[in-house]
């Protein structure tokens, strides 16, 4: 997946010398942090683990998408 962020012209400098003497692309560091940043949510597919949710009877769980959100964020 594409995205735009927007990094301000110091940091960007700096990335990008860091980059450079780790032999490594400034795309590489910054997918590094984003998984860093993820922690164990992230598997080594780069997929995301969500919680398995579990309803009383075995028939399908009606969730809004507020209640979605308040069981994976909190």
């Amino acid at each position: 997946m594409r995205t735009t962020i927007d990094i301000p012209d110091p940091l960007y400098r700096e990335l990008k010398a860091k980059a450079a003497n780790q032999g490594r692309s400034v795309k590489e560091i910054i997918l590094k942090g984003v998984e860093k940043e993820m922690g164990d949510s992230v598997t080594k597919r780069g997929r995301v683990r969500l919680p398995l949710i579990r309803g009383k009877e075995t028939r399908k769980l009606d969730l809004t998408n507020a209640q979605i959100d308040d069981i994976l964020f909190g």
